[in-house]
């Protein structure tokens, strides 16, 4: 398992972007979760096997239709294993 933090930039708040990542993790059976930055960026932690982590996150770099990703910045974190499940954050 690895965990990886993103902090993706560009259009991603208010265009449904949290909700587009929640289906995002379901799809890839990925855990951690999503929440708005008050600078308007919005933050992920992701867990899960490597070959879904990084899927995943071609898929948030594509975004929902009215988003528009122009940078996400990548920290690796170690697995914590407290996620049971992929949650939005508020």
């Amino acid at each position: 398992m690895i965990a990886r933090k993103f902090v993706i930039s560009g259009e991603v708040q208010g265009v449904g972007f949290r909700y587009f990542t929640q289906r995002s993790a379901a799809r890839h059976q990925v855990r951690g979760y999503v929440t708005n930055l008050k600078d308007g960026r919005v933050e992920v932690l992701a867990e899960g096997v490597e070959k879904a982590v990084n899927n995943f996150r071609l898929d948030l770099a594509a975004g929902p239709t009215h988003s528009r990703v122009s940078n996400i910045e990548e920290f690796v974190v170690e697995p914590s294993g407290l996620f049971p499940q992929f949650r939005i954050e508020r």
